[in-house]
């Protein structure tokens, strides 16, 4: 898998999830910010990344995940590298 098809599967995923536009997404936009993720929100988010890819991201780790191109970069080496 290419690494912009796997971002594209992201933002697909995120954008149902929480009702925005695959277009709203962008690689340097806060991820929190864009998707309007309080705590609780941020938690929902990890959890369906984790189903969504099959992996777990320890709590260190998602704290360094700001971008969507943070979290493409994160992704893309723990499911393709």
């Amino acid at each position: 898998m290419e690494k912009h098809e796997l971002a594209n599967q992201i933002n697909e995923v995120l954008a149902e999830e929480f009702e925005i536009e695959v277009s709203d997404i962008h690689p340097d936009a806060n991820i929190k910010d864009t998707l309007q993720l309080d705590s609780l929100s941020l938690v929902d988010m990890v959890a369906l990344i984790e189903s969504t890819f099959g992996i777990k991201i320890k709590g260190t780790e998602v704290i360094q995940i700001q971008t969507f191109g943070n979290l493409y970069d994160f992704l893309y080496e723990r499911i393709i590298a």
